[in-house]
């Protein structure tokens, strides 16, 4: 076998190592058109130009009376009330001069009529109104086109779309829209330990928790899922499921069989694979691998749920969330509750939680295994790898989860 140990040692130096095996799949995505009921978050592939005018129609901005500006200039004036539009679909007829129609907000403003006087500076009711105050010409009237011209830019290129973004694009009758394919990665768990939630274990078995939460984390910045399935210790099993995975996916992660004991049947493959695999100066997460299949960058974590996560959180998450137009995770220096005691020669990751706004607790103790520990956590606690003490009152760095 040909399994070579990790170059890079350090947190930084593996992120960049995993940055730049990720970066050129990340970036040759291709573009797809979905419905708007679809497009939430999703980003603009290109230009989107508006194919009609906004508003699409001359229309009242007011419920109030349609009117010629030059009949109501001398006020009070009475007029004749000659007729009533409502917001639907019509044609009304030309308003003559000396005469006003009743008009609801978005309603077509007829011919004749230059501006609308609100309901409000109006007194009367049925066949006249007196207007109190006078309008002048294209005051309350939205004019066609007044907000975007057919043709002209309604939506730039590469921005992530929100819900004010998909009311533009239904506003100018589009139903669908063209946006950037999301990275599409798969989640390939190992171990033949692992059974799904929900059935009954046998003594020696546990819940595969790192499929669920590797699946969900993608979804929250910004991935598609293609596939998510786990495999026992059988090299020739997890090859054709990589294999299945590289030819549907831009990215593959794995996680377990990365250590140095038996069994380890990531570590194993990753030899045929001339992949690499080694410790990292961290805790929990010090596992960690790499290789290419058909092309597919894969990404291999530790199999231990909360080395996992955290695995994810620092070198898979960042890019996902750039490829995704989605701001970092935050990052907070707060006060540190309580004395904390850290390996030497190890950036340590220590889930913690934040009381009274800018100070935080450690919930759990450094064990890979305690998912209790990390549910019950708001931050991870990102201490230095030269770093063996802190004490009560110290200022840490902390990585929002």
């Amino acid at each position: 076998m040909n399994t070579q140990e990790l170059l890079a040692t350090t947190v930084d130096e593996h992120a960049e190592l995993v940055r730049a095996l990720l970066e050129p799949a990340l970036a040759k995505r291709g573009t797809e058109t979905v419905l708007l009921a679809d497009a939430l978050d999703r980003i603009t592939a290109g230009v989107v130009l508006s194919p009609v005018d906004l508003p699409l129609f001359r229309n009242a901005q007011m419920d109030g009376f349609a009117v010629l500006a030059s009949d109501v200039a001398t006020v009070p004036v009475t007029l004749p009330v000659v007729g009533e539009i409502a917001a639907r679909a019509t044609t009304p007829g030309a308003l003559e001069p000396g005469t006003v129609v009743r008009i609801m907000t978005g309603a077509v403003v007829p011919e004749g009529a230059d501006a609308v006087v609100p309901l409000e500076d109006t007194e009367g009711e049925g066949d006249s109104v007196t207007v109190a105050h006078s309008r002048d010409a294209g005051e309350y009237v939205r004019e066609r086109g007044s907000d975007l011209r057919e043709g002209d830019e309604l939506l730039p290129a590469g921005i992530r779309l929100a819900p004010r973004h998909l009311a533009a694009l239904a506003a100018a009758g589009l139903s669908s829209v063209d946006v950037v394919v999301r990275p599409r990665v798969a989640v390939v768990t190992t171990g033949a330990e692992l059974v799904r939630p929900g059935r009954e274990v046998e003594l020696g078995e546990i819940y595969d928790s790192n499929l669920v939460a590797l699946s969900a984390a993608l979804r929250v910045v910004g991935a598609e899922v293609t596939i998510a399935t786990r495999v026992g210790d059988d090299v020739d099993a997890l090859l054709a499921a990589l294999q299945d995975a590289a030819s549907t996916s831009d990215i593959i992660i794995t996680s377990g069989g990365i250590s140095k004991g038996e069994y380890e049947v990531v570590r194993e493959l990753l030899g045929f694979l001339r992949g690499t695999v080694g410790e990292i100066a961290m805790q929990p997460g010090g596992p960690q691998a790499t290789a290419d299949i058909a092309g597919i960058p894969v990404i291999g974590f530790p199999g231990n749920p909360v080395s996992t996560q955290i695995s994810f959180e620092v070198f898979i998450a960042p890019l996902l969330r750039e490829a995704s137009l989605l701001p970092p995770a935050q990052k907070r220096t707060l006060t540190l509750v309580g004395d904390v005691s850290s390996v030497e020669g190890k950036r340590q990751f220590l889930r913690g939680r934040v009381v009274d706004g800018d100070r935080v607790e450690v919930v759990a103790g450094p064990g890979s295994h305690l998912v209790a520990g990390l549910a019950a956590s708001d931050v991870l606690i990102d201490v230095p790898a030269d770093t063996t003490q802190l004490g009560d009152g110290d200022p840490v760095e902390t990585w929002t989860l």
